[in-house]
């Protein structure tokens, strides 16, 4: 028996959905109501994919979640690329949904839980922190360059509010993690490794929830951190890494590159790697890559770090 795999596609207003082997197609409203329908047409449905649209999409998942529906979040980017496969040119909401179907009828992907709404919460918070603190970063440079006075005045009035909005998303986040005795044992856990701070604990804990629960090459795939071979005949081209959540991917660097100095097992396979020729950011990213593995091992053993047995 063929699987019923539905498609969606989130616009602002409403959600076009497509469902497979049938075809059959229509449209609700994006609001209570219209998910309440969505909710009982696809109650038999044995895959439902929805594009992540920045945003849109989020109502929308928790609700089918929430139902209990086989729900998977599929990245815009590798469906765009599996309609250009299909020749597909034409772009219409009601077609973006049948792609999506295919798609996702084609791929199988995994269903994952979905994250509850303080996990939701968590993650929204630690993604705003890092928007202020690109903020930050954009004015520091606007500075150095700017001559006039009361242009430079400016940039330190912003900066200084910006501040203020850290200040107060930090203390948000510590109110949030102390609501949860899981969560806290978790960031004792992985900050119990030198190296990994409560910044890049709190990103895990909240950008990564299969934290654990996955092996150690499909926890690097997910950070984007898994090499991917090049290779036609006999010609042989370099690794290289790409995709995967680049919140938890620039967290690990940012923890790799303190590991590196501080963390006497991961020094060790540094100056190694280093040793044989490689390149600084390859060394990098694969002191990355162990250190997520290895903080992946810790929380699925519920074991703190010994810098005996890494």
């Amino acid at each position: 028996m063929d699987m019923v795999v539905a498609g969606i596609d989130v616009s602002k207003d409403r959600l076009d959905v497509c469902v497979l082997p049938k075809g059959e197609t229509f449209q609700v409203t994006r609001d209570a109501r219209g998910i309440d329908e969505l909710v009982v047409r696809l109650a038999g449905a044995d895959l439902i994919a929805v594009e992540a649209t920045g945003g849109y999409e989020s109502i929308v998942s928790a609700s089918l979640a929430a139902a209990g529906l086989p729900l998977v979040v599929v990245n815009p980017g590798q469906v765009r690329h599996y309609a250009q496969a299909l020749g597909q040119r034409a772009k219409t909401d009601p077609i973006d949904a049948r792609v999506i179907a295919l798609f996702a009828a084609a791929t199988k992907p995994r269903i994952r839980p979905f994250a509850d709404q303080a996990t939701q919460l968590l993650s929204a918070m630690i993604a705003r922190r890092g928007q202020i603190i690109d903020m930050i970063v954009a004015e520091g440079h606007r500075a150095r360059m700017m001559h006039d006075g009361r242009l430079k005045k400016s940039i330190a009035r912003l900066t200084r509010a910006l501040k203020r909005e850290l200040s107060d998303v930090d203390a948000g986040i510590d109110d949030q993690m102390r609501k949860s005795p899981a969560w806290q044992e978790m960031e004792r856990l992985l900050t119990s490794v030198p190296g990994v701070g409560s910044v890049t604990a709190r990103t895990l804990i909240g950008e990564m929830p299969e934290l654990g629960r996955l092996n150690g090459k499909q926890i690097a795939a997910l950070a984007g951190l898994a090499p991917f071979t090049r290779q036609s005949g006999k010609w042989r081209g370099k690794s290289f890494t790409g995709g995967g959540r680049k919140s938890v991917r620039t967290a690990l660097f940012l923890a790799a590159l303190s590991a590196r100095r501080y963390n006497p097992a991961l020094k060790t396979f540094a100056d190694r790697l280093a040793a044989s020729g490689k390149p600084k950011i390859v060394v990098i990213v694969a002191v990355a890559r162990k250190l997520l593995t290895i903080l992946n091992a810790m929380i699925r053993d519920q074991q703190p770090w010994a810098e005996q047995n890494p």
